[in-house]
């Protein structure tokens, strides 16, 4: 793996080591103020830039186009919600999606590398992590061109793992509201706020290619601004279980990938 990791960086070859403890105790930490961790740099910037410039051809030749309208939460009502609350206004989700099945390269070995499986797990705090069993979407690979974007939602998944291959010349930042909701508290109103674009606790963040980003979404709401201009957005989704054997229905698969394994 060190022809594509900077392992030097991120000892995730050496588990167990002082360095991967102090490592993971970052991570923790970041987790724990911030909802998010960051390793800049880990993706070697050679490899990144050949693995976007491998990908160009196959976004344009092979990838389904994913559009849709959707609310904040993904679902079509709430029950303690009428149907025309602010919190419950539509936006749109475009992008374009390659599957676990046509990434057979570098992002499929960082994703069956069990060190991989096994620092994630450490961070997250859980005994262990295990690869998706489903054929489509245990990693994607996601483009977007100008004017598309990933607009606001909150996360099904606890975590979510992504690695930035291809920053776009303009727009396509990452927007978000920490703990926007809970457990115990849905905020409905501190949701419109944020949809009206009134929420002044909303941040900004650029990420430059090469870094692993993981971040608690559940009840940090999100999203990827439109980009601008010719050069894509591209970026790598990791899904890992705390159970093995997970996959997505055929209904699933189809909604998201407009085909079924």
């Amino acid at each position: 793996m060190h022809d594509i990791l900077s392992l030097d960086s991120y000892p995730l070859d050496r588990p167990g080591s002082a360095e991967w403890q102090a490592l993971v105790a970052q991570a923790q930490a970041d987790l724990a103020a911030t909802g998010m961790f960051n390793l800049e740099g880990f993706f070697r910037p050679a490899a990144v830039a050949a693995l976007a410039t491998s990908l160009a051809p196959k976004f344009a030749q092979e990838a389904y186009t994913h559009a849709r309208r959707h609310n904040i939460y993904f679902r079509k009502s709430i029950d303690a919600l009428p149907a025309d609350h602010p919190a419950l206004v539509e936006v749109e989700t475009r992008n374009q999606t390659l599957c676990a099945d046509q990434l057979d390269g570098p992002l499929s070995r960082l994703y069956h590398w069990p060190a991989f499986a096994t620092f994630l797990a450490a961070t997250m705090g859980k005994e262990a992590l295990h690869p998706m069993a489903d054929p489509l979407a245990a990693v994607n690979a996601m483009a977007y061109r100008a004017g598309e974007g990933l607009n606001w939602h909150f996360d099904r998944s606890e975590f979510t793992t992504t690695l930035l291959l291809q920053a776009p010349k303009a727009g396509g930042l990452f927007e978000y509201r920490t703990d926007l909701r809970s457990e115990t508290d849905p905020n409905y109103e501190g949701v419109a706020r944020l949809l009206r674009g009134q929420d002044p606790q909303m941040q900004t963040m650029q990420v430059t290619p090469g870094t692993l980003n993981v971040f608690r979404g559940k009840h940090t709401a999100h999203r990827v601004t439109p980009v601008e201009g010719d050069r894509p957005r591209m970026i790598a989704v990791f899904s890992y279980f705390d159970r093995p054997g997970v996959r997505f229905t055929a209904e699933e698969q189809r909604g998201f990938y407009g085909r079924a394994a």
